[in-house]
């Protein structure tokens, strides 16, 4: 999925207007064509690579080990699932949060001295982002938009498990087996990403504008601003280039194709109800979300590959521990 998740960064990301990045096809040839496949289309696959392996290990022991103890202790199976996602979610977020970060960053860059894209970020690989990140910005940029990621990703995995499980429930029930088979395998695991996603489109929209926007040297401005906006669209400009007091914080983990039209309204906070609501008052439902079909196929795509995966891993180990465990 990494080759995507550039794709989407780069038409997110892209901080002029009009974005040079539009269609889905569009981006992909012309990101392959002008920076190729390893630098361009995986460009920060290797933070992606540590932070999926690590998080995902945390995410799933602590999932499966929290649902097994609420239901051993006589909570109902849904409520189970639904606590047992936003613990383990909440247990993996400290590793996963600052990997995205740097493996956005680097999504969006390209290659070393991109001639191509004018990211505003300009990073050798993989550890002086780290290290310039650190220290330019201080170690807490890292986690820069931590609370509007748990906001949205917290629901994410309890809703998506909730799906998922009883989901599965349903398909055991219907064939009357254990072993519901590839094709229910897929479909359940493919509907459960794609429903939490769709749910959850709102949280990622407004966490997706905190942390593309770019702030205003002069506070006072981003407040003006914001207020016209609300009332006169602005004419369109070219975004001013980044400066040593203008900080673009770029959206983490799932991708999202969001950017930052002229006259939208400036999210000038890093609340996310005040967030949902600016976001209503200026683009009603709609805005809320803008973006839900190309998340959906992601998370449907994502959630099916993974949780099948999982499944065929769980029924090896089962098989390796003998009858006698199970």
């Amino acid at each position: 999925m990494h080759s995507l998740d550039t794709v989407k960064t780069r038409q997110q990301g892209d901080r002029h207007w009009p974005s040079k990045y539009d269609s889905l096809g569009s981006t992909y040839r012309m990101i392959w064509k002008q920076e190729g496949i390893r630098k361009g289309l995986y460009g920060g696959v290797k933070p992606a690579a540590i932070g999926s392996f690590s998080g995902t290990s945390i995410f799933f022991g602590v999932y499966e080990w929290s649902k097994r103890v609420f239901i051993d202790n006589g909570l109902p199976p849904s409520l189970a699932y639904l606590s047992a996602g936003l613990i383990a979610d909440l247990a993996a977020s400290p590793v996963y949060v600052p990997t995205e970060v740097i493996k956005t960053r680097l999504q969006l860059q390209g290659r070393f001295n991109n001639p191509h894209f004018d990211s505003g970020y300009n990073y050798r690989g993989t550890m002086h982002a780290a290290r310039t990140i650190a220290k330019t910005e201080g170690a807490s940029a890292l986690f820069h938009g931590y609370r509007a990621t748990l906001y949205r990703d917290l629901p994410f995995s309890a809703l998506q498990f909730t799906f998922y499980e009883n989901g599965r429930d349903l398909a055991k029930w219907w064939t009357g087996s254990r072993d519901i088979g590839l094709p229910l395998e897929f479909l359940t695991g493919a509907a459960a990403g794609g429903l939490a996603g769709t749910i959850t489109c709102p949280l990622d929209v407004v966490k997706t504008r905190i942390q593309t926007q770019l702030t205003p040297t002069n506070p006072s401005s981003a407040s003006a601003t914001t207020a016209q906006s609300l009332r006169v669209p602005a004419a369109p400009k070219a975004p001013p280039p980044l400066t040593s007091a203008q900080k673009r914080s770029i959206s983490t983990s799932s991708p999202s194709t969001y950017v930052h039209k002229p006259g939208a309204v400036i999210l000038d906070t890093s609340s996310v109800v005040t967030g949902l609501k600016l976001i209503y008052k200026s683009e009603g439902i709609a805005g809320w979300f803008r973006g839900v079909g190309p998340r959906c196929v992601w998370t449907s795509i994502q959630s099916s590959a993974m949780l099948v995966l999982y499944q065929a891993l769980l029924r090896q180990f089962e098989l390796r521990r003998g009858p006698e465990a199970e």
